[in-house]
C-alpha cells in the first residue's frame, strides 16, 4: 500500500488531536508533523516532502488562506475550518476539499480519497491520459483520441468529468481536472480559474475579468489574475 505523508496545521489543540485520531484510522496516511500556526507549517514544508496538508483557516498572525497564497508549490490541501464563508476563496486556490467543523470520519475519508486520487493522477498513474512531447491521448465513449497541444483550446472542470474543448469538438472523459492539468506543459497552458485551464496561444482578447477564445467566454479567478498577466508578460 502506498503511504502519503501528512501535515496537520491548526491552532486549536482539540482540533489537532481529532485530526491525529482520524488519520490513525487510515494506514495509508503517515503524519510527518503537527503545527499550531502557519509559520511552523512553512518550515515543515521546506524540510519535508508533504503529500497532503490539512489546514485550518483562522489562525493567529497569518491565516490559512493567506498562508496558501505564499506557497509557490503546494501539496494536496484539505481545508478544515468552522467557517463556511471562505469556501469560494479556498477553491479559487485549488484546494482539494473543504471540511466544515465538526465533520464526520466518513466525510474526512472522502476528502482523503479525493486527495490520494489526485496524487495518483499527478504521478501518471491515471490511464485515461498520458502526456507526450506535443500531444496527449484521451479515452472517452469507448474511443481513444490523440489531441495535439495546439488543438486544445481550453478545459473546464465538470464534476467527475473534465470538458476538453478542441478545435474539432468537445470531449468529456471521466478524469480529474487536476489530472489533466498535470499532463499539460505549463509554458503553454495556464490555469486562470479553479475550473478552467486555457491555451494561452488561443486567447483572442481579455476584457476585465473575462478571456475570449473564439466565441467562448472564460472567467478569470481573482487569485489567478496576477499569475496570468505575469505569464503573458503584461
Amino acid at each position: 500500500m502506498d503511504q502519503f505523508t501528512c501535515l496537520i496545521v491548526d491552532d486549536e489543540p482539540l482540533a489537532r488531536e481529532l485530526m491525529v485520531t482520524y488519520c490513525g484510522y487510515l494506514p495509508q496516511l503517515r503524519i510527518e508533523a503537527v503545527c499550531g500556526n502557519a509559520f511552523e507549517a512553512k518550515t515543515m514544508l521546506q524540510e519535508k516532502a508533504i503529500a497532503i496538508l490539512f489546514l485550518d483557516i483562522h489562525m493567529p498572525v497569518l491565516d490559512g488562506i493567506g498562508f496558501l497564497q505564499t506557497l509557490k508549490t503546494r501539496p494536496q490541501v484539505i481545508m478544515t475550518t468552522a467557517y463556511k464563508e471562505y469556501a469560494v476563496n479556498a477553491f479559487d486556490l485549488a484546494v482539494c476539499d473543504y471540511l466544515v467543523k465538526p465533520f464526520s470520519l466518513e466525510r474526512f475519508i472522502m476528502a482523503v480519497d479525493k486527495a490520494t486520487e489526485n496524487i495518483g493522477s499527478r504521478n501518471n498513474r491515471n490511464p485515461v491520459a498520458k502526456a507526450a512531447d506535443d500531444h496527449l491521448f484521451i479515452k472517452t465513449e469507448g474511443k481513444i483520441y490523440r489531441i495535439n497541444h495546439d488543438e486544445l483550446l481550453f478545459a473546464e472542470a465538470n464534476g467527475n468529468y473534465t470538458k476538453i474543448v478542441t478545435t474539432d469538438k468537445p470531449l468529456t472523459p471521466v478524469m480529474s481536472f487536476s489530472g489533466l492539468e498535470q499532463q499539460l506543459p505549463a509554458t503553454q497552458f495556464i490555469k486562470v480559474h479553479r475550473s478552467f485551464i486555457i491555451n494561452k496561444s488561443k486567447i483572442g482578447r481579455i476584457e476585465g475579468n473575462r478571456i475570449f477564445i473564439g466565441e467562448q467566454e472564460i472567467p478569470i479567478g481573482k487569485n489567478y489574475r496576477d499569475e496570468l498577466f505575469k505569464k503573458l508578460g503584461l
